[in-house]
């Protein structure tokens, strides 16, 4: 049920999984810094909804779409400034458990 749901629901993604990462111009400024938490809470996400799609023909795209997030901004979680660096480790774990738990669901497969 939650695949043809999806589908619905995100029809664009569902069909090309083109969602681009959000760019940040300064990892200094408190306010753009977030934009790497959306990166990663992103990647993180559709981690997940990989996990529940199983095996479908947008898992490609998809997977390929939430590993340019995560590359995105995982380099700069320990950029050395402050404004990022107190908080974005946590999300970067998130993200990355996410991603060891869909990798290991493919692998049992």
């Amino acid at each position: 049920a939650f695949q043809p749901w999806l589908k619905g629901f995100l029809p664009e993604l569902m069909a090309a999984g083109n969602l681009d990462p959000a760019k940040v111009s300064d990892r200094t400024d408190p306010r753009i810094v977030h934009l790497d938490g959306l990166n990663l809470s992103r990647a993180r996400n559709l981690y997940v909804i990989l996990e529940a799609l199983k095996a479908s023909p947008a898992q490609r795209s998809l997977l390929v779409t939430a590993d340019r997030h995560a590359e995105a901004s995982l380099p700069f979680i320990a950029s050395g400034s402050y404004e990022g660096e107190h908080w974005l480790g946590t999300f970067a774990v998130h993200m990355l458990d996410a991603r060891n738990r869909l990798m290991g669901s493919v692998a049992q497969k």
